[in-house]
Order: structure tokens, then sequence, then C-alpha cells
């Protein structure tokens, strides 16, 4: 485990999600009987593991249990089974309850209950629950007791008791404990509640509260999905171990107990637990909000299909617990969330989020309400009995003003006089999560661009040259301190080491040192390059807190994913069409929007049934300028270029050899092994891939590494990329304003401001108008603004910026009041008709780039079967042509590119082969044959006993378009009139297949032998 509460699990930096599941405790509900209207009140105790118990009231007014959510047996006989076994005893119970509201469910279930006495009512229901079993009365006593008196069986756990102290601590007849299994009391709490609930006394609860609702963080799910699995396997082994004992053998502990059922267990849930992600490191944000996610999903949650509206849409007890910002946009909407900023667990696994204290004093003859400083964390369950209000009504001094003010009160937002209230929020941006409170003015975005905003923060590629936002939010550097590869000096002192690969610095009132290892070119799990700097130099004296290195994406010690970009809202020669972006070529020049991405290729040598492979430069028919780039092991040197297909690491393996000839058995007695056949393994640069080699290594087991069975030795090779921007990649800015680039102009061709700025990047205004994105506009303004003076502002979530303070900013600037200007084509010189909003904002390159899916063939593998092209760009393979493309060359009669796409570039074995030989040549590319699917579909009909017979049929189709339909008809007659010559060719072509082209026969004959013999 890592300090940043990750694991590395065999090289590779993983993370457990966290999963948000239903409190173990007991639940009171409600709903509607169809046949009376009538309202049926359910209670249910749920424990960790165990048996869970259900009761309900019915029609009739009585009550009735299920174990397990199987058969129906009534309360009372539940409680003679327990031993509270006379009718009075039963009455005297629940007397409170239902004399105060004159209610007689108890009454009404003895009436119908039959059993008098405790037996007979466990005889019931194990009659009940174990139809068809012989009763035996031990037996029967023990499958009762055990199911919710056994500890080994049944287990409420710490909070499950927790929930049910606080839930029934009101409730006639029920005692407070710490029993861990179910008592009297609790049965006889959980029926009394049911009646109060009945009553109207009671309410109901909300299964999709966070006051129901707790996290299971890691160090749980390990104990419970794989710790407590491993455990009792070991049992099982122990106890079959020491059956096969002999009485009079000597036993040592080892002997009888084997860690390895445990090792495996933890193993399997790090290895294939649904809840066990590759931590996602495109950027350091994306890293925060991967250990900040939650999950209803995984073992012992629900499943994506199974889950309602209710258990995804956004609850008011959420507040400041869970970001009701960021969410996916697909199928797991709602079912994966992320925690909110300043919200903790507390020790149930209860989500708690920060207010300040409000307090009422006399100051003369006003009543003065002030927010003081100190800190309360409150549940969801406690929040509800309190009147708590937004952080945006507290003056500086902390005093509130105004005499009606909204708040929250029991899961409802109401208004309510100042004196009410008890907590206020600790600052307005607690609602939210990191990454959306990274998005300055997200108050004036439409919500679900704000969720895109989120979403494209954490795919930002970090970039080569960093910048941190001109308008921020001021969170930019807690949250790159956050996963520690931005490194502050631990305590006053001096620095007495530095250099790129290490820091050491030295504490000024001791002999402390404190030693960091910094990281060079280190490639994330998702090909990012992480790189750290060292921002002191040997001598500086430094405070406390003192930036000493850098981490990746970070500039200063400010997270930055981006750059800030001069922007226009205008519109293009309809370049900006359907969102896409035009840049201008300073940004490829100067590598404002460039990158480094790091592949690795793993190279493995592995003992095989014909002898082992060896890395060698001495590969079969490899010329040596392909050799050139390895060293005389045959591995690639550090630093090479290399492209497609270029050979990384030489690797042979020997050929499966026949019996030698006269003259190879001379060779080999000459030569020695030197003569044997090799096959060619090398391991090559892969299709549309190139870069630098910029780390090679070699693990071998003769040197003591670990590797897998049968592996002698393994090559790793990591190859980085330098990218530019380039056309079809993905931008985005921080509003959720994404688009493609689909052009890059010189900067001299971009439109440019009066004092002769060229713009770096033009968005179509339609995207911005349609979208009710206003935030981008604000963003544009305020940077622009910021700029201009040499500044950085920062506006955080919901502390409103008003309209009047973007204005001042603009006019102390020198700028125009409404942030439009007059731009100038940058090809004529001539100024535009209308002016335009002009800005600065911060624009991100996302991981989705054009190099990644750029693909192209010639020529490649074919699939055996069909012997169509493989898909994918894995494979090397082609563009699928399917139906409805079909249909779209049907509809503008593109005959002749429909034939060739179906044929010649297709499955037809011999045309294919024919045409490439007919473009070497230079001559017309022959008619195209039959394909191989046309093939495979007549065999298939074989297969069904339909025979398929040339007949070599022609249709005449019409010369003249004005041709009457009487004459069409006429034309279009069949023809018989075809040489036997034509017949036999296009059988020959078939592979010597009789075809029909105008009629099917069935071969009736052999179908009624098959017939005759299945009768």
């Amino acid at each position: 485990m890592t300090g940043r509460g990750t694991f590395v699990i065999n090289g590779v930096e993983r993370t457990i999600v966290n999963q948000l599941v239903r409190s173990p405790g007991a639940y009171f509900t409600v709903v509607q009987d169809n046949v009376t209207g009538k309202k049926i009140f359910t209670a249910e105790i749920r424990p960790v593991h165990g048996s869970w118990l259900e009761f309900s009231t019915t029609r009739h007014e009585t009550i009735t249990v299920r174990i397990d959510r199987r058969r129906k047996f009534l309360a009372t006989t539940f409680l003679r089974a327990i031993g509270i076994s006379s009718n009075d005893d039963i009455r005297e119970k629940f007397k409170k309850s239902e004399e105060e509201g004159k209610t007689s469910f108890i009454n009404n279930t003895l009436k119908k209950d039959e059993t008098p006495d405790s037996q007979e009512a466990l005889v019931e229901i194990f009659r009940k629950m174990h139809p068809g079993e012989p009763i035996v009365i031990d037996k029967v006593k023990e499958s009762f007791f055990g199911m919710f008196f056994n500890s080994r069986r049944y287990d409420l756990g710490k909070v499950g008791r927790y929930k049910m102290n606080k839930k029934l601590k009101d409730t006639p007849g029920f005692r407070h404990t710490q029993e861990r299994v179910l008592t009297v009391d609790d049965i006889i709490g959980t029926i009394g509640f049911l009646i109060e609930l009945a009553q109207g006394k009671k309410g109901i609860d909300d299964i999709d509260s966070l006051a129901n609702r707790r996290v299971r963080r890691v160090g749980e799910l390990v104990t419970t999905n794989a710790f407590r699995v491993g455990i009792l396997r070991l049992e099982r082994s122990i106890k079959e171990r020491m059956s096969l004992i002999q009485p009079d053998v000597p036993v040592s502990i080892g002997s009888l107990i084997n860690a390895r059922p445990i090792m495996a267990s933890i193993n399997e849930f790090f290895r294939t637990s649904q809840l066990s992600t590759i931590l996602d490191q495109t950027n350091p944000l994306s890293e925060i909000d991967n250990l900040n996610r939650l999950t209803v999903m995984g073992t012992g949650g629900i499943s994506r299909e199974r889950a309602a509206f209710s258990i995804r849409d956004i609850n008011s007890s959420q507040y400041g617990r869970i970001c009701p910002i960021r969410s996916p946009e697909g199928p797991n909407i709602g079912l994966v969330t992320y925690i909110a900023l300043y919200a903790k667990v507390n020790e149930f696994g209860f989500l708690e989020t920060p207010y300040r204290k409000v307090i009422s004093q006399k100051r003369g003859k006003n009543n003065i309400v002030k927010a003081t400083d100190e800190i309360a964390y409150l549940t969801a369950d406690d929040e509800q009995n309190h009147y708590v209000t937004h952080a945006g009504v507290v003056l500086k001094d902390g005093i509130i003003v105004e005499d009606r003010i909204p708040a929250r009160y029991k899961g409802e937002f109401i208004e309510t006089d100042k004196e009410n209230i008890e907590f206020v929020d600790v600052v307005p941006r607690q609602v939210v999560g990191s990454a959306a409170s990274l998005i300055p003015f997200v108050s004036h975005d439409e919500a679900n661009r704000a969720l895109m905003g989120t979403h494209m923060q954490c795919q930002a590629v970090p970039l080569v040259s960093l910048e941190s936002p001109v308008v921020g939010t001021g969170m930019e550097k807690n949250i790159a301190e956050v996963m520690g590869r931005v490194v502050s000096a631990p305590f006053d002192g001096t620095v007495i080491y530095a250099d790129a690969n290490k820091v050491t610095v030295k504490s000024s009132k001791g002999k402390e040192e404190a030693v960091y290892k910094l990281d060079s070119f280190r490639r994330s799990s998702q090909a990012t390059s992480y790189t750290q700097k060292t921002m002191v130099i040997p001598g500086q004296k430094v405070k406390k807190g003192d930036l000493i290195i850098d981490g990746p994406a970070s500039d200063s010690g400010e997270l930055s994913l981006g750059k800030n970009l001069v922007i226009a809202y205008a519109s293009l020669d309809g370049l900006g069409y359907e969102d896409a972006i035009v840049i201008s070529d300073r940004l490829v020049k100067e590598d404002t929007l460039s990158s480094i991405h790091i592949e690795k290729h793993e190279a493995a040598v592995v003992d095989t049934k014909l002898g082992q492979e060896e890395t060698t430069r001495d590969i079969p028919n490899v010329s040596e300028e392909d050799l050139a780039n390895l060293d005389e092991e045959g591995v690639v040197v550090i630093g090479s270029e290399v492209g497609p297909g270029e050979i990384l690491v030489g690797k042979i393996a020997p050929k499966g050899e026949t019996e030698l000839t006269a003259e190879e058995r001379l060779l080999r007695a000459i030569f020695g092994e030197q003569a044997r056949e090799v096959r060619d393994t090398s391991l090559r640069v892969p299709n549309g891939e190139r870069g630098t080699v910029i780390n090679v290594q070699v693990l071998d087991r003769k040197k003591g590494d670990e590797l897998e069975p049968g592996t002698i030795k393994k090559i790793i090779v990591e190859v980085a990329q330098f990218r530019h921007v380039t056309v079809g990649d993905k931008l985005a800015g921080r509003h959720g304003n994404k688009g493609v680039i689909s052009r890059i102009l010189p900067s001299e061709d971009m439109p440019y401001l009066s004092d002769g700025t060229p713009v770096d990047i033009i968005i179509s205004p339609i995207s911005v108008l349609a979208r009710m994105n206003l935030g981008q506009l604000l963003e544009a303004h305020l940077g622009w603004a910021a700029k201009k003076l040499n500044t950085k502002v920062a506006v955080p979530v919901f502390e409103e910026v008003g309209e009047d303070r973007i204005i001042s900013f603009l006019k102390v600037a020198n700028l125009p009041e409404n942030g439009k200007t007059v731009l100038y084509d940058g090809r004529t010189g001539e100024a535009y008709e209308n002016p335009v909003v002009v800005g600065v904002e911060y624009i991100m390159k996302l991981i989705h780039m054009v190099e990644d899916k750029t693909h192209a063939r010639s020529t490649g593998p074919y699939s055996l079967v069909t012997q169509q092209p493989l898909g994918g760009k894995a494979q090397m393979g082609g563009q699928r042509l399917g139906e409805m493309e079909v249909w779209a060359l049907e509809a503008h009669r593109a005959r002749y590119i429909l034939q060739e796409m179906l044929t010649i570039k297709s499955d037809d074995v011999v045309g294919r082969a024919k045409a490439f030989e007919a473009i070497v040549k230079g001559t017309d590319i022959p008619t195209p044959k039959v394909p191989e699917s046309f093939r495979v579909l007549i065999k298939e009909l074989a297969a069904l006993g339909i025979n398929v017979i040339a007949r070599g049929a022609t249709i005449d189709t019409p010369q003249s378009v004005n041709t009457t339909l009487a004459q069409v008809a006429e034309e279009v007659k069949p023809s018989e009139e075809k040489t036997e010559e034509e017949a036999k060719k296009l059988q020959e072509e078939l592979g010597g297949q009789e075809v029909l082209a105008s009629q099917t026969e069935v071969s009736t004959a052999s179908v009624a032998q098959e017939g005759g013999k299945n009768e």
C-alpha cells in the first residue's frame, strides 16, 4: 500500500472504490394495499450477515412475520417461539403502545394464533420454513435460535447495533444494549415502533437518504470480501488436516496451518473484484477523483439493471456530502458518485459535513444572531432535526442581518426567522466535489455542461509547457498538493543537495533531514508522462511550506491542466460547424498544447517445447539496416528513433524439425547448432506507433528476478512520443465547451485585435446560446482584463462576482465594457462588420487524440472462414461496410463502387489477387469473380439439404428510360439461350458447384430419403 491510499499489485497501481450500501439496522416503510387501499406498514431488520426479519401489518389489523422473505406466519407465534409464551405476557409488553393509540393489532393477532405455547410455536415456524422435514424438538430449537441468537450465524455489526439503539430508543419495551446478535427487546421494540407508525406517531424511513446509507471503505471491503472468506477456507483446511492425523503422531502447528488460502483470497479480491480498478492517472485531478469515488454496485450492492430512479436521484441529505454535479453520463448515472470537498466518513461509515454553530447574543436592545468559528460535523439524520442555512447570508463579521432567511429542516427547503437558525454552512463550495470546485462561475453554467466540465478536466493531458489559469477558483494549490507529488518543505532549513533526481533539505534546528527522490518521465497507467521538477538550488534557505518540488500538471504548486489562450466567439468560413474549433499554428510552433506520451512494450523470452527462445542480433531474413538500433544482445539502444514495424527486441525460437536430409546432416556436422532452423519472434513497434526509446529494463531469472513460470527473461521497452496538437484532436474549456479541431490556420491568417494580437482559438457563438452556458463568457471577459493587468483572479465556486465588478475590471484594463471588440481579417486586413466577444479562456487538450484513432490499411490479414478483412486497428483491419452503408450506396446507384467493395476489396479471393497483379502491371482491373461469402452461403444451404444449381440465365435490362411499362415487362424475360460454355465457366468459378441463377431447385429425392429415415 502506498502513502496515497493506493495499492501496487503486480507492478500496477490500483485503488479500491468506496462502496455506498444500505446500513444494517431496522427500517420502516409503507405501501398501499391494491384491494382495500389501506396502508400496509412494514418493519425490516437487516443484519450484516444472517437472516432478514420482516414484520408487516395486514388489512385485517394483524401483524405477520417473514424470515428471509419466505412464508408468512403470525407475529405472536414468533414472540411465543422466543420465550414470551402466554397471551397476558404478550399483551403486557405492548400495553402502552396499544392503549395510547387505541389500536388492537396484538389482540387481533392473538385471536388468529392457534399455537398454545413456545414448543408448538417453534414447531409451526419450522414446519413453514422446512416443509416435509422430520420434526425433532432439539433440532427445531437449534435451527431457530441459531438463526438469530448465534454470533457465528447472525451479526448486526457495530453499525447495525448503533442504528437499532438510535432508532428504537424512545419505543416502550426497548432497552439500550451493545449485543451484536438480536435480543428479545429488539423484537419487542421493533413491533412497538411498527404499531406507533400505524397510529401515525412515528415517521417512515427514506431508504435513499444518507442517514440510511453508509460507506464501506477499503479496510472493511478487504476484511469482509477477502479476509473473512480466506479465514473460512483456512478453517476448513485445518479441520481436514486434523481429521487425517494419527492419534499417536506428534503434531506441529506449522503442519496444520497453511496461510495460502488467505493470500489467495486477498489476491483474488485485488485482481478480480468489481470494486478494484486501475488508478486513473491521466492527470493528478483524475487520481484524486478516482480515490473519492463512491459506487452502489459491486459485491453486496445492487446491479445497474435493478437500480431504480429513486436511487439515482439527488437526495436532500447529499447536501455537502456528495457532489451534485459529477456523475457518469451513461447507464451508471447516479450510481457512481463523488464525495464532496469537506465531507468525511465517521467511525460507523456515515458521511458527515461541517457546519459553523450559530448563537444568539443580546447587543443593547437588539438580539444579534451570529455564526461562531466552532465547527460541528453532522450526519444526515442529525442534521434533519436542526435549522441549517447557507453561507451566503453571513456577513464578514459572522452576523446574520436579514430577518427571514432560507433554511433546510427535516429534508425540506423552507424560509424561517433568523432566530431559529442553529447551524450555517462553512463555505459555499462545500456542496461540490474536487473537480467541480475548479470551475469558475459554475453557478452560471447549465447543469449538464458543468457535469461535462468536471469529466473533461479529468481527461486533460499534462502539457509540456505548463501554465496555471488566469481565472481560477483558489482551489488549484490544494488539489495539486493532495497526491503528494508537489512537495513543500516540511520544516525551516537549508537545501544541502538538489538535482533532477534528488533533493535533500536539512532542518535549521537539528540534524533532521528530509530526502526526496524525483520521478522523471514516469509512465502513468494512461500512458501520460509524469515528471517532477526541482524548484530549489543547493544552499538555498527554505521556510516550512515553501515549494521545493513541482509535480506533473503543476505550475509553481498550482494545478495546471491547460493554457490561457486568446479566444474569439465568431464564425469563420463555416469552420465552426458542429462545435468544431479553429486554432492558430502558433500553438503548434511554440508547443503550447504539446504533450509527451509513453507506451510500454514487453518481450518475454520463454522455454518452448522445441527449446528455449533467445535474444540475438542475428535474425533470419532481416537486413542490416533494420538491425541498426540493436545492441549485441538484440535489445534496442536507449535514444533510438523507432517507427511502425521496427524491431525493439530481436528474438528467435527454434522451429519444429523434420527428418534431416543428407546435405542438412553434413551442414549440421560442419557448422554445429548454427545451421538449425529458427523462426523470428522479435518484438516490433505496433502499427501506427512511433517515438524515442527512453528506457530499457531487462529482468532475468538468473539474476534473481521473479518471473512467471516458463519465462527465462523479460525485456521492457518504453517509447516516448512528443505529440503536437493536430487537426482532429479534442480541446475543451472548464465549462463543458468541447470541440474537435477542424483547421489549423497560419497565425497571420487568423483574425487579429486592433493592437495586432492574433486570436489563438475561434469557437462558434452558437455553441454558447443553445446551451445557456454563460460561465465561459464571464471567464473570457474577466480573463482578458486580468491578462491585460498582468494579474490572476480567484473566483471561488458559488461566491458571486457581480457583473459590475467585471465591468469595473474591464474599465481599469482600458477594455470595452461589453467585452466585445472589432476584429480584423488576417487575410485581407479589413475589419469585420460586427464587434466580436474576445477574451482569455483556459483551454485543455484531452486524452482523445486523433493519433490514437487514425488507421489505414492497404493489405493485411483475412478471416479464415469468410476470407474478409479483420476489424479494428490492433488487427490492422479494414473499415466495415455494413448493411446500412450498402443501402446508402444503392440509393445513389453507385453500382461499381458497391461491386468493388463487396468483391475485390473484400472476400473475392481470386479477384483480389488478380486486381493487385493488374495494379502492379498497370493493366485494367479484371471483372470480379464470385465472393467467398456467397460460397459460404451455398455450403450452408447444402447443409440444410438445399442444392443450388447454376442454370446460367441472364436478365436483359431496358435500354431506354422512357420505355413504357409494357415494353419493360416484355424485355425483362429470363433468357434461357445461354451457351453451355458460359454455364460451365460459371460453374468452374464456384469450384465445381452447380449454381442456379433464375430459380432454386430443391433436391426432393434426397430430402424425402432423409425424411423417410427420420420417420
